[in-house]
């Protein structure tokens, strides 16, 4: 017992010292860490993240394979790209630094427990109710569901409605000639966040021309976001959905509450593969 008590001791004697400064250093380090990946996770950063990764490890098979070419390229292109990033984080860049001053940041620094966005399955329910109670009258509708990156920038544009998600007040809010059916809802978690918000347009050639601006806004939002946004055509009464850039149709409305619901499991393959069962299902 009295050796065993001897290595521990020797063992703890080969540690640094900790004064008060370094622990003070750790904690302030480590709160930076965290609202940096935070911010990152929450805007478009952790998609570029993405892309330097494959530069990175496409750098790094340059360097093994001695590829003299394409290793001065990148040696050369390194100042212009942090010049670049600079340019294109402008607005995220600078709501950062504005935030840093607000009582929010500072209440975040005691709270840092995340948003929830998750949606309950009455929710996801009242949704999918409303969606195809409007399509079978035609009533044009324009539904965003926040998932991990921020939809503020979006929500400012729009009439503060703070309310629970419910049918009626969905189909009230669409309701033609109405104050607030013009725009989109933004929802997040189980609440209406705002009304009559303004989304940007797809910009992609691609674009059936059949499709009107409400379907283009719900491609524009999906583009720069995360976001998954319903769409329910004026025109034909039609239900779709628009998630990473791409447009799908929906049926039926057990298949808009799966997609509802699962929207936060933000696993897409498996997403997907339960839309595809759903349909088959029907099908057969």
């Amino acid at each position: 017992m009295a050796d065993i008590l001897e290595r521990i001791k020797s063992w703890i004697s080969l540690l640094p010292m900790f004064s008060a400064a370094n622990i003070l250093e750790i904690i302030i380090l480590s709160v930076i860490i965290y609202y940096v990946v935070n911010w990152i996770l929450s805007n478009r950063a952790f998609t570029l993240l993405k892309g330097i990764g494959v530069i990175f490890v496409f750098f790094i098979v340059a360097y093994l394979l001695q590829l003299t070419t394409i290793l001065w390229l990148i040696e050369k292109g390194m100042s212009i790209a942090v010049i670049t990033l600079v340019v294109v984080f402008q607005p995220e860049l600078r709501k950062a630094l504005e935030s840093l001053g607000t009582t929010q940041f500072l209440g975040n620094l005691v709270n840092t427990e995340s948003s929830n966005n998750s949606m309950s399955k009455d929710s996801a329910s009242q949704i999918s109710k409303a969606v195809f109670q409007m399509a079978k009258v035609k009533t044009g509708a324009l539904i965003v569901l926040e998932q991990t990156e921020s939809l503020d920038d979006y929500v400012k544009t729009g009439i503060m409605i703070n309310g629970e998600i419910s049918t009626g007040l969905i189909i009230n809010i669409f309701e033609k000639n109405t104050p607030l059916h013009d725009g989109a809802v933004i929802v997040r978690g189980n609440t209406i966040v705002a009304a009559t918000c303004y989304l940007p347009l797809s910009e992609s050639m691609t674009i059936s021309k059949d499709l009107g601006t409400r379907h283009r806004a719900a491609l524009g939002i999906s583009e720069v976001t995360d976001s998954l946004t319903i769409v329910v055509s004026e025109e034909t009464g039609g239900v779709s959905y628009a998630f990473r850039g791409k447009l799908g149709h929906v049926k039926e409305e057990q298949e808009l509450d799966t997609l509802l619901f699962n929207r936060i499991n933000r696993n897409e393959v498996r997403l997907f593969k339960r839309l595809r069962g759903i349909r088959e299902g029907k099908n057969g």
